[in-house]
């Protein structure tokens, strides 16, 4: 489990693609304490797992399913990634609350300077926009945004100097991809009321095709 809160950055010392399985190799920016074999980090939102240590630089291991949903394919050596290592329980939930499983990529369309702020505008898979609303967040690239804006197949985000400085947000340019994943909590919320909507096999038959959920559906289930 992540933030979205980006520690730091790291520079990618190997990137070795075989067989649609990627082999990474990660120098960390920044004092990595404690280091533990298997543990989870978030590369550039994506979540994986440190395989052990050389020179200074973890290992971790991309299988053709997340190469299938992320931009971690088309990391080469010299790249520089965001990296946030797991919540600890007790520690500050700054950002929000992020798995690390990039539901899709999200293509930058415009930026746009706002004062001392950036205006990012991405467009992605239409099915996603459900799972976005205005003011809601979204994780991109690893990083932890507040939605400002919002429609079918698009979304922007306004990236204020710290992080615009602190993450590789700085080097996103027009017509790239980068890993998006939707909030975690709306996902669960989707899918238990979308068993109360029409089309769902035995909700149909028992209601004769009307939906349950109403507003004295909500009221009987604390809502």
């Amino acid at each position: 489990m992540f933030t979205g809160l980006v520690q730091g950055l790291g520079t990618v010392t190997a990137a070795v693609l075989t067989g649609g399985q990627l082999r990474l190799g990660i120098r960390p920016h920044f004092s990595w304490e404690k280091a533990l074999q298997g543990e989870s980090v978030a590369v550039n939102g994506a979540c994986l797992s440190v395989e052990g240590w050389e020179g200074g630089s973890f290992r971790a291991y991309a299988s053709a399913e997340t190469l299938t949903c992320t931009m971690l394919g088309a990391l080469s050596r010299g790249d520089e990634v965001n990296l946030e290592r797991a919540l600890s329980l007790g520690d500050r939930l700054g950002g929000h609350l992020v798995s690390g499983h990039v539901d899709t990529l999200a293509v930058l369309e415009s930026v746009s300077e706002r004062g001392a702020s950036h205006c990012c505008r991405f467009s992605f898979p239409e099915e996603w926009s459900r799972q976005i609303i205005a003011k809601g967040s979204v994780t991109l690239g690893g990083i932890s945004l507040t939605v400002n804006a919002c429609g079918p197949g698009w979304l922007e985000v306004n990236i204020i100097p710290e992080t615009w400085n602190a993450t590789i947000a700085r080097y996103w340019r027009v017509g790239r991809p980068v890993n998006m994943e939707t909030d975690m909590l709306g996902k669960y919320v989707g899918q238990m009321l979308a068993y109360f909507l029409p089309g769902h096999l035995g909700v149909q038959e028992a209601q004769g095709g009307r939906s349950r959920l109403n507003a004295e559906f909500l009221r009987e289930n604390g809502f």
